[in-house]
């Protein structure tokens, strides 16, 4: 049986408090219904709703004039000013109105500097009431719009910036652009609690009369029967203004004209970097220093090993105080993002909301509407153009940010593990049109990521981090051929991983497993770890080592063996040609001694240099 939200007792108490809101309201209109004198004709409750509701409207503009840049800093400071200022805009909500009327009288009164400045005008006069409008009723607007600044992906405001906007147009084009809801709807209760303000309003201009003091002055002089009109009134404007609030014209983005002809990039100089990183975030410090030999790198290593600190320190997101950056030979360092001219693929797509594919492609301040037709065509978005973000899928997004990415010629292409959000399908496919793409257009690139096969398909040089320090660095083949310690081995996924004994020259003993391999300067007796990978192991019917099958798992094209070596350690083995064994099987497999290699065991603590043996990947 289905659960009914309405048998629930939860719904029945929000009831009785709608109930209890609604019927005086109901009561006041029945009423006012039945009346013969409603006070519609009274002298002065015209002007005074042209007071009201012009003073609100100004004070409304004037707020949002200087409210949204004040909202837009406190979102995004962090220091000790900004909340003592976060406080202080809050307690105009905290003051009761009548106290806070009395405030403003020791700032605006007849008898302060400010007052006889302006020779009494700022009291018992529009501006009295504007002022004490614009008092009370700030917070709404300001906490509104905080809150929505506050919710913008940053990555935006960095996409903004590698897009080649500077920080005033980043301001305009992308964070009031996405904080516009929030925006409205603190205008929306600023219009509302100003046009409604009473206390303040009769401390500091109880002339002119807005309505909410004719209608006190109205109540004391003849009772109920003439506030019927201007209470009509105010429930009127207020049930206006929330109904216009409530309405949203469908966004209609404009179809896009006939898409020029497509040209493909010209062949790029290449551009390979070298840095030299010194960033504190918080406690995690960063030091990185590298001259690449290549102009496609890949940074692997671990969550929180400083990936994207160091991309976007080559960004230039981090500012100069990140470190020396060096594109060829130029130094940019001092060199703002939005001047460096490089295209920045974050982890997630960054896609800015409401605009269409087309839009995004153009949106960098150099973009060339030729070349973003080719890679349109090129990654397959061909008939997207007028798409939103949210009619796409997480592939066609991706697609979407790399090519407005490339869409204005970068200098260099920074990728922050572009594809780790992607279902294994669209990730091995957009992988493989990249690296077409890298083949084809010369593109300059540098990649973070944990995956260490994306970074072998991906670039030439590789960078192995940890905890924001380099483990290695070297050509693709030699750091996968040579890992330079067991931890740079884990970090590149090789998994065969164990310890043992240099049992004499040319061997190694693991458990009671005698193990053939070259020990060239390894004392016999001494302790090491050594591995292999598990593509490099063989079966054979004749092999040289015993084991037993403990797990076998068909993945489709491979099969992933897990065998326990007769008195040794169990050991990962990938392969097609194991398709009958399955767990508790005999087995006899053959270990390549060129493809082990050896560390000494206290080369677990850190990185050493290699010993002997090699890795081909």
């Amino acid at each position: 049986m289905r659960y009914r939200a309405s048998r629930s007792p939860l719904t029945w108490l929000g009831g009785l408090l709608v109930l209890y809101l609604v019927a005086p309201v109901v009561a006041f209109l029945i009423r006012l219904g039945g009346s013969s004198d409603r006070g519609f004709n009274t002298p002065g409750l015209w002007s005074a709703l042209e007071v009201s509701a012009s003073c609100a409207t100004i004070a409304t503009i004037l707020v949002t004039l200087f409210g949204v840049p004040l909202a837009y800093w406190l979102a995004h400071s962090r220091g000790w000013a900004a909340r003592v200022i976060g406080i202080l805009v809050q307690l105009p909500l905290a003051l009761p109105p009548v106290m806070s009327g009395i405030v403003l009288i020791y700032l605006v009164g007849p008898y302060t500097a400010l007052g006889q400045f302006f020779n009494g005008g700022l009291t018992d006069s529009v501006a009295g009431v504007i002022i004490a409008q614009s008092f009370v009723a700030s917070p709404f607007l300001i906490i509104a719009a905080r809150s929505a600044f506050a919710a913008i992906d940053p990555a935006l405001d960095d996409l903004a910036a590698t897009l080649g906007h500077r920080p005033l147009a980043r301001f305009f084009r992308v964070s009031l652009r996405v904080a516009a809801p929030g925006i409205r709807a603190g205008m929306l209760l600023t219009f509302l609690r100003a046009i409604g303000e009473y206390g303040a309003t009769v401390l500091v201009a109880y002339h002119p009369y807005t309505l909410p003091v004719f209608t006190y002055v109205q109540f004391s002089s003849t009772g109920i029967p003439t506030t019927q009109a201007p209470t009509a009134l105010a429930l009127g404007i207020a049930a206006a203004v929330l109904v216009l609030s409530q309405l949203r014209r469908p966004v209609r983005l404009k179809a896009t004209a006939e898409l020029p002809s497509p040209q493909p990039p010209q062949p790029a100089t290449p551009t390979i970097v070298s840095f030299d990183l010194d960033v504190t975030v918080a406690t995690f410090r960063l030091q990185l220093s590298h001259r690449a030999m290549s102009h496609r790198i890949a940074i692997v290593g671990p969550s929180g090993a400083g990936k994207s600190i160091t991309l976007r320190s080559l960004a230039g997101l981090m500012g100069p105080a990140a470190g020396a950056v060096c594109y060829g030979s130029d130094p940019v360092s001092a060199v703002p993002t939005e001047a460096r001219h490089v295209g920045y693929v974050p982890q997630s797509a960054g896609l800015f909301p409401n605009r269409t594919v087309w839009q995004q492609l153009l949106f960098a301040t150099d973009a060339d509407p030729r070349l973003a037709a080719w890679w349109l065509e090129t990654l397959h978005l061909d008939g997207l153009q007028d798409r939103r973000p949210d009619e796409m899928s997480g592939g066609q997004q991706q697609r979407v940010s790399l090519a407005r990415a490339l869409s204005h010629r970068p200098r260099l292409v920074l990728l922050d593990e572009p594809f780790s959000g992607l279902d294994a399908p669209v990730r091995d496919e957009l992988r493989r049109e990249f690296r077409r793409l890298q083949n084809e257009t010369g593109l300059s690139t540098v990649l973070v990521t944990h995956d260490p096969e994306e970074a072998a398909m991906l670039a030439d040089e590789i960078l192995v981090i940890a905890d924001g320090r380099l483990l290695q660095a070297g050509p693709r083949s030699e750091v996968y051929n040579r890992p330079a310690s067991p931890q740079v081995a884990k970090l590149l996924g090789i998994q065969n991983l164990a310890h043992g004994v240099v049992a004499a020259p040319g061997a190694i003993t693991a458990g009671t497993v005698r193990i053939t391999v070259t020990t060239a300067g390894l004392a016999v007796g001494q302790e090491i770890l050594w591995c292999i990978r598990p593509d490099h192991i063989a079966i054979h019917e004749r092999g040289q080592y015993q084991a037993i099958v403990v797990d076998a798992v068909d993945i489709g094209t491979l099969i992933m063996l897990t065998v326990r070596l007769s008195g040794g350690p169990e050991l990962q083995i990938r392969t097609a040609d194991a398709a009958a064994l399955s767990a508790g099987d005999p087995c006899q497999i053959d270990l390549n001694p060129g493809a082990i290699t050896l560390w000494p065991a206290s080369a677990e603590a850190g990185p050493q240099q290699v010993r002997e043996g090699s890795l081909n990947r």
